[in-house]
């Protein structure tokens, strides 16, 4: 049997990867609010430990964000970052 006929037949008989927390427009709306949220929490006055707290989440939540562990927060949770460090966000 060749490589490619092998292979071809492996794509057949799995299922297509697809899930709710690789669909590209929410990566993309997560990496935004990430790269905004994580730029405020640099120049803020709060600790981040204040700010979790002030968002009602739990710090290693805020630690994940500026490790680079976006997959491990939701838009809501980036969300409630945002208004907490920014509760009078200005049009952009």
């Amino acid at each position: 049997m060749s490589t490619a006929r092998h292979s071809s037949n492996a794509e057949l008989l799995d299922p297509p990867r697809s899930s709710p927390d690789l669909d590209v427009r929410d990566l993309e709306k997560r990496t935004r609010l990430m790269r905004i949220v994580t730029r405020l929490i640099a120049v803020s006055d709060l600790g981040c430990r204040e700010i979790a707290r002030r968002a009602g989440l739990p710090a290693q939540k805020v630690s994940d964000l500026l490790s680079g562990r976006l997959e491990h927060l939701s838009v809501e949770e980036l969300q409630i970052l945002y208004r907490t460090i920014d509760p009078e966000p200005t049009a952009h």
